[in-house]
């Protein structure tokens, strides 16, 4: 059967994607090759710091792939533990630093060639891309609005949504105006020094992981317990592994509040959640890793009708369906158990 083209069936386009990430441009390119038109809105709000980045979403950006940069640059010094006893000579490792700048600028010009890559993609297989923020106004036209600040309603016959998410701050005082997140480790200007990581999630330890291998002093503030909802005697195995190479832990804590020095450093205050007492430690830099929410609201995927789990606000879903016919989703927005082994 011949393709449908766009405009015989009423509408500008076969599939609006709102999203730019890893699962919504491969779920644009396959349309396309099936000869379907297709539009890519993907727009970044700046995080609280400022940091903003290219098509590509998370996993490009701000995540995987700088993420693997990191470990990769942490394992490199590592090896050099190893190498004088294969016969390098080298100098003591306590002479050798990482120079941030350098590793910094070798990461993101490595993200803005995938960036490139991804836009000339799009280009290619006759993917239309607007950089824009996109919307529901009912479940077949989309409003965009572009950089500019000018506005567009694309008609289409489906909509993917694929928006992913973005970093949690908990209600703390000084939290939003005092810490990083995922999203801006990677593209800090200066070094981030004595850092305090608040999380134990996988993206938590990460951080502290890597930041620990280039010589920073790292730790992590646990609530409950480390990697909650994996199989714990793995996340064991992982923290004490983690501890023996230096990174500390504050178990069973929360933080109470943030306050910025005049030395530039921030002063964390915590409290214990076993004895209800406070203690306080000054840090350069407060990484906050206590999970991340879904852009559905962002998107009004909720007025038009799309079915939205009670709590978390993910898109609950059977095979990528909504309760909506014609409106998709994909990815970390969407509402899915995880499956543990324990056997």
């Amino acid at each position: 059967m011949a393709p449908v083209q766009a405009g015989s069936h009423g509408f500008d386009y076969d599939l609006v994607v709102i999203g730019g990430g890893s699962g919504g441009l491969a779920a644009a390119k396959e349309a396309v090759s099936l000869g379907k038109k297709v539009a890519v809105l993907d727009f970044v709000d700046p995080s609280p710091r400022g940091t903003t980045w290219g098509l590509g979403g998370t996993c490009v950006n701000v995540g995987c792939i700088p993420k693997k940069l990191f470990h990769q640059a942490a394992l490199l010094g590592e090896s050099l533990h190893d190498a004088g006893c294969f016969g390098w000579n080298i100098p003591e490792r306590k002479s050798i630093s990482l120079d941030w700048a350098k590793l910094r600028e070798s990461v993101q010009n490595h993200i803005k060639s995938v960036n490139w890559v991804l836009r000339v993609e799009l280009r290619d297989k006759k993917v239309e891309y607007i950089n824009a923020r996109g919307s529901l106004i009912d479940t077949h036209t989309v409003h965009a609005k572009l950089k500019n600040g000018s506005e567009r309603e694309l008609k289409t016959e489906h909509v993917l949504l694929a928006m992913g998410g973005r970093p949690i701050y908990p209600d703390i005082p000084g939290a939003v105006e005092n810490c990083i997140t995922s999203d801006d480790i990677f593209s800090l200007p200066e070094a981030p020094g004595k850092t305090l990581v608040i999380g134990a999630g996988y993206i938590g330890l990460e951080c502290a992981g890597f930041l620990n291998e280039f010589g920073m002093d790292a730790t992590v503030m646990v609530r409950s317990t480390v990697l909650r909802g994996f199989d714990q005697q793995m996340a064991g195995l992982i923290s004490e592994e983690m501890k023996s190479r230096g990174v500390k832990f504050l178990h069973k804590t929360v933080p109470v509040r943030m306050d910025k020095q005049a030395d530039g450093k921030i002063k964390v205050t915590w409290k214990s959640l076993e004895n209800n007492s406070e203690s306080s430690d000054l840090f350069d830099t407060v990484l906050m890793a206590t999970g991340r929410r879904p852009l559905t609201l962002e998107v009004k995927a909720d007025q038009v009708g799309v079915k939205l789990h009670p709590e978390s606000k993910k898109v609950v879903s059977e095979k990528e369906l909504t309760n909506i016919p014609n409106i998709f989703a994909v990815g970390d927005i969407l509402e899915v158990g995880l499956i543990l082994f324990t056997g």
